[in-house]
């Protein structure tokens, strides 16, 4: 059978942009020859569509959508949509595909497995089906599934996550043609391991594989398409692109397919996934235009240009906000940097403003020395300079915070916190560098000072970041290896060979700002564990384990 996998970019709650872009993905699927016509997870809807499944109307207005896009279909399909569980007691509604064929609904089948692991919460919106089975197409026996119903293959993972194995029992039903339509979140190394598991499930079972996977950002999560067709020994057939909608023919008879190139994995796929996410979100939520201070820095540097990647350099503002501390090279840095970027800039000093700041608490302060509440204030009359410039104009704060000051809470609230979107959130500071360094591999974008320059708020004289945490790279393993890796501050301690006092001064510092964390803008999640929806601590708490001070 000649299969096409369609991935398109949804939007959530948009069934007409949505059924739009399935009906031209379905007519060039006729167009090129294909048989059946197999798109992603939810993609009548979109995905995640999280508590929206709590509204009867939401169900309905799928159902509709459903029906009308099966009577307008130039082919066969298999497309994802939110269902009805049908039941008294339980979840509403439920996770499911649908084969659309000649005017009609011809076969349904719903989700199995729901996963609740890190960004998931699929049994929190959905009912698993209790059962599934083969349906009959094309002279194949087609086993149908939905994402996380090809991710319990005994034979591939270490340990499993659920007692049974849709594939395996639709296998011993008689298929002999495995089909996933999924919504697979991108984070690095995803992709290979996504391939890698496919791989092995053909191998095993000795069918062919498709998967159709979502492609865009939809809030914190990216999607990055990258779908597969993987003959029965396991090589790969098809091979759609990644961070772009694409449609590719995967022939399950003949083994042959089309294979679109692929970005390197870590910085480049980081990049991409960083520029679609950053678009999509700024789109979806309804802006054209974004604002970024910029300090002359790495990290508003890498975020700026990214924006301009994203968005092209006529919808990006740069802001300069120098204020008492604020070197000269660091605004000269910035200007650079809008120069070289092509796009507007405008400079706010914000001495008067701190000064008038520092007058109205004078009295209050009287007699209490300067510490990080002056500091503070001055990120905070920048916050509140960047979302009146957003009120005014309409455009979107993009936060320009990486995921190492994230952690350890080297961040303040209403001040450089304040935002619509936190690009790098995600991205530790070491690879702020590396993506710095990727923006800068055809000319020079981001100036070469802010690379050498040691990284420095600039809230005091002479402020380094070193003057509160330790060197950038110490802190990256330390950070991935306690929020990543679960490690204990002196397993971490041991490994790194670094003094037991400063891991756990780390480990402290990440547990005491999750209510920072909780109040900051949304993040774009690319690496295995981002803070946000994936990982989710309370804020009040007290404990220490038996292992040591800090151990939480």
């Amino acid at each position: 059978m000649k299969i096409a996998l369609v991935q398109s970019n949804p939007t959530v709650n948009d069934f007409a942009g949505n059924s739009a872009l399935i009906r031209r993905g379905a007519e060039e699927a006729r167009r090129r020859g294909a048989e059946l016509a197999v798109f992603t997870e939810l993609c009548l809807c979109g995905y995640p569509p999280r508590d929206l499944v709590e509204k009867p109307s939401f169900l309905e207005d799928n159902r509709k959508a459903l029906e009308r896009l099966a009577r307008s279909l130039p082919l066969p399909a298999i497309v994802g949509f939110v269902g009805r569980s049908g039941d008294d007691t339980g979840k509403q509604a439920m996770n499911c595909l649908a084969l659309l064929a000649d005017g009609a609904i011809r076969f349904e089948q719903a989700k199995r497995l729901l996963p609740t692991y890190d960004v998931f919460d699929e049994a929190r919106n959905f009912a698993p089906a209790r059962s599934q089975c083969t349906f009959p197409f094309c002279g194949s026996q087609l086993a149908l599934t939905i994402c996380e119903d090809c991710w319990n293959d005994k034979t591939f993972w270490e340990r499993r996550l659920y007692d049974c194995d849709p594939i395996e029992e639709l296998v011993g039903q008689g298929a002999d043609l495995l089909i996933n339509i999924s919504a697979s979140p991108f984070s690095l190394g995803k992709r290979r391991l996504r391939r890698e598991m496919l791989q092995a499930l053909a191998r095993r079972h000795r069918l062919p594989v498709a998967m159709a996977n979502q492609v865009g950002g939809s809030d914190s999560l990216i999607f990055d398409g990258s779908s597969l067709g993987v003959d029965p020994t396991g090589r790969v057939a098809a091979q759609a692109f990644s961070f772009a909608e694409d449609l590719v023919l995967f022939d399950t008879a003949t083994g042959q397919g089309e294979i679109h190139p692929q970005p390197e994995e870590g910085i480049e796929e980081a990049f991409e996934a960083l520029r679609l996410g950053t678009r999509d979100y700024v789109h979806k939520c309804g802006f054209r235009q974004v604002l970024v201070g910029l300090s002359g820095g790495i990290d508003s540097s890498v975020t700026a240009a990214l924006a301009v990647a994203s968005l092209g350099a006529d919808n990006v503002l740069g802001v300069a906000m120098p204020g008492p501390y604020s070197s000269r090279h660091s605004f000269e840095d910035a200007q650079a940097l809008a120069r070289n970027l092509g796009i507007r800039f405008l400079t706010l000093d914000v001495r008067e403003l701190y000064q008038a700041y520092r007058q109205a608490l004078a009295e209050p302060f009287r007699d209490r020395p300067d510490n990080v509440t002056e500091e503070n204030l001055q990120a905070r009359i920048r916050g509140n300079l960047l979302m009146a410039l957003s009120n005014k104009f309409g455009s979107l704060v993009l936060s320009t915070g990486n995921k190492s000051e994230l952690a350890v809470g080297y961040s303040t609230l209403y001040g450089d916190l304040a935002g619509g979107l936190a690009v790098i959130s995600d991205v530790p500071k070491m690879m702020i560098y590396d993506l710095g360094r990727y923006l800068n591999r055809e000319r020079e974008i981001i100036p070469e000072n802010c690379f050498r320059k040691p990284p420095s708020a600039e809230l005091r004289p002479d402020q380094t970041d070193q003057d509160s945490l330790p060197p950038y790279d110490l802190l990256d393993e330390i950070l991935k290896s306690y929020i990543e890796d679960w490690e204990t501050a002196p397993a971490i301690a041991r490994r790194l060979h670094a003094p037991l006092e400063r891991v756990r001064e780390v480990v402290e510092r990440v547990d005491r700002s999750e209510y920072k964390r909780y109040q900051a803008p949304p993040g774009l999640k690319i690496t295995s564990k981002a803070f946000g929806l994936g990982r989710r601590f309370p804020i009040a708490q007290r404990y220490t384990s038996p292992e040591g001070k800090g151990e939480k």
